[in-house]
């Protein structure tokens, strides 16, 4: 490898400098699910609740093992106690970001943000 650096001309490492501020300024871009506009709650496939994320509440959710609660602040949520065994969707702690959720299957309650852009990543395609 070492051999071969000396064959990149100087065009060659201001191509290469540009694709990596490139990549560096679109990242944000591509990454971003916008601004959260709601919080989504679902229970066994169904939507229960559509909860706006700028005031603070607790919401209480049913489901087969007992009561999920979902701890909404400005601006971001989570899980804050859940029945299942393992607490995977409480240890996953506050969701701030658009298209982020937490999932708590042994008790079938789901919570995703949503924002303003939909949510574009691989089960989409």
């Amino acid at each position: 490898m070492k051999e071969q650096l000396h064959l990149l001309k100087p065009g060659d490492w201001l191509t290469l400098l540009l694709a990596v501020v490139c990549c560096a300024l679109l990242l944000p871009l591509l990454w971003r699910g916008g601004a959260v506009q709601k919080a989504v709650i679902r229970s066994n496939g169904q939507i229960i609740a559509e909860l706006a994320v700028n005031t603070a509440r607790q919401y209480e959710v049913s489901g087969p093992l007992g009561i999920t609660v979902i701890e909404i602040q400005p601006g971001r949520a989570r899980v804050l106690s859940d029945p299942g065994p393992r607490q995977y969707c409480v240890r996953q702690g506050w969701l701030s970001r658009a298209n982020a959720i937490a999932i708590c299957a042994p008790n079938q309650v789901s919570l995703s943000l949503v924002g303003r852009e939909p949510a574009y990543d691989s089960l989409s395609y």
